[in-house]
C-alpha cells in the first residue's frame, strides 16, 4: 500500500540477537582518520539542549508573518530519526503565511532506503498532479537528502529545494551522529542501500542554509560548495532550531514567496 514501509519478517530470537550485535559493531567503529572528516565541537552539540526550553515557550510566541503574494504547495521532509509531527511548528508557521504545508507520506525518517524513497516520490507525484503545479521540497537535515534526491528523480514536480542542516558535501562522517544513525538505520552513511551523489546539485534552484552553529552536522557539510547548490544562507540557530528559530523560519518564508 502506498505510503507504507512493508513490514519485515519477524526474525527469531537468535537472529535478533545477531542483529543488535551487526548494529552494535557498525555504530563502534572507529572515528575515521581522515583530514576531510570535522565534527562540530562538542559544545556545540551540547547547546543543542536550548531546544528543551524551547518547548515550553513556543506555545507563547507569536512571529509576525507577513502573507505570501505567491502562495506554493510545500512538501515538508523530517530529519533523521524524527516523525513528521516534529515539523507541526514549522508547518503552522508556513500555512500562517498563506502556504499549503504537506507531509511527506510516511512516518519516522529511519534513515535512507530505496522503499522509503520510491514511497515520498509516489507522494511528489500525486501532490503535483493535485495541486496543479510543481511542489517546493522542504526538508531538515536527512530530509533535505531525501528533497534533492526526489528533485533529480521528478525534476517537473519540484519548483526549488530548500535544506535544513542538510550533510550533502564533503565526507558522510563529518557530523555527531552517525553512530547513531549506523545503529537505527542498520547500515553505514559511507555505504547506504540507495544509488545517489548525493552532493550532485539537483536540476532546479536548490537553496542550502546552514548554521555555525550546528551542534550536530559540521556546517561546511550543510553549506556545500558552489558547485552543490545555487545558493548558501547562514543563519544563527542550533541544528534543531531550524525547526522553529524565528530567523530559519522568516528565512524559509523569504525562499517561499519568490
Amino acid at each position: 500500500m502506498a505510503g507504507r514501509i512493508t513490514p519485515p519478517n519477524i526474525p527469531t530470537a537468535e537472529e535478533a540477537r545477531e542483529e543488535i550485535t551487526r548494529r552494535v559493531a557498525l555504530a563502534s567503529e572507529p572515528w575515521p582518520q581522515r583530514d576531510e572528516v570535522a565534527r562540530p565541537h562538542v559544545t556545540r552539540f551540547l547547546g543543542e539542549a536550548e531546544a528543551l526550553p524551547q518547548l515550553l515557550m513556543r506555545p507563547f510566541r507569536r512571529i509576525p508573518i507577513t502573507r505570501a503574494a505567491h502562495p506554493r504547495t510545500v512538501m515538508l521532509m523530517p530529519g533523521f530519526a524524527t516523525h513528521p509531527a516534529r515539523l507541526r511548528y514549522l508547518e503552522k508557521q508556513i500555512a500562517r503565511a498563506g502556504h499549503i504545508p504537506k507531509r511527506w507520506g510516511t512516518g519516522f525518517n529511519l534513515g535512507a532506503t530505496e522503499e522509503r524513497l520510491d514511497i515520498v516520490e509516489e507522494r511528489l507525484v500525486q501532490l503535483h498532479e493535485s495541486a496543479g503545479e510543481p511542489l517546493v521540497l522542504l526538508g531538515w537535515s536527512l530530509g533535505g537528502l531525501f528533497a534533492r534526491e526526489l528533485a533529480k528523480r521528478q525534476p517537473d514536480c519540484t519548483a526549488k529545494v530548500i535544506t535544513m542542516g542538510s550533510p550533502f558535501s564533503g565526507d558522510p562522517r563529518s557530523n555527531n551522529v552517525w553512530r547513531a544513525y549506523h545503529f537505527i538505520a542498520g547500515h553505514s552513511v559511507d555505504n547506504p542501500p540507495v544509488e545517489a551523489d548525493i552532493a550532485a546539485k539537483p536540476p532546479v534552484e536548490t537553496v542550502a542554509l546552514w548554521s555555525p552553529r550546528d551542534g550536530m552536522i559540521a556546517p561546511r557539510s550543510a553549506c556545500g560548495t558552489a558547485a552543490e547548490r545555487d545558493r548558501a544562507i547562514a543563519l544563527r540557530c542550533t541544528h534543531i532550531g531550524f525547526t522553529y528559530a524565528p530567523e530559519a523560519i522568516r528565512t524559509v518564508l523569504r525562499e517561499l514567496d519568490w
